[in-house]
């Protein structure tokens, strides 16, 4: 699977782990609920951790341990929920977190310019064939109104 990060489109090599799955080896992503019940394993796990939040969730249950996790994932249940917006400006602006910042599930690639501009800088998009329109809408416009992450 391919995934946009940074501009560039890649290769991805995370995987989401359920709560109700095994651990794996290899770059994963949990919940904030795993990540909190099971993070002295986590911490000691072969690979890179991860934490996927959902709308839902809040960025302060994971505030104390951003310098652990190497990736938030924003999921998007529905593409007209924008909490994941909320999230990742801050993220940011607030908590100043410096690690990728990936929009997962329901968006439209049309969304992805305005997903980058409150932080976000990998997108996982539904539809692979997505992928060179949704890298194309982050050069729509060179000249920006307000103040924002980028």
């Amino acid at each position: 699977m391919q995934i946009i990060k940074d501009k560039q489109i890649i290769d991805d090599s995370w995987s989401y782990i359920s709560d109700d799955a095994e651990l794996k080896a290899g770059d994963i992503s949990v919940s904030p609920a795993r990540w909190n019940k099971d993070k002295q394993q986590l911490l000691h796990h072969d690979g890179k951790v991860g934490v996927r939040l959902e709308p839902s969730d809040s960025v302060d249950d994971i505030a104390e341990d951003l310098k652990e996790i190497e990736l938030i994932e924003l999921n998007f249940p529905a593409f007209a929920d924008g909490r994941a917006f909320s999230h990742a400006w801050l993220l940011r602006n607030r908590y100043q977190y410096t690690g990728e910042i990936r929009a997962t599930g329901h968006y439209m690639p049309d969304q992805v310019f305005y997903l980058s501009r409150v932080g976000i800088n990998a997108f996982n998009l539904e539809k692979t064939e997505d992928l060179p329109v949704a890298l194309s809408t982050l050069s729509d416009f060179t000249v920006s109104y307000q103040k924002s992450t980028n």
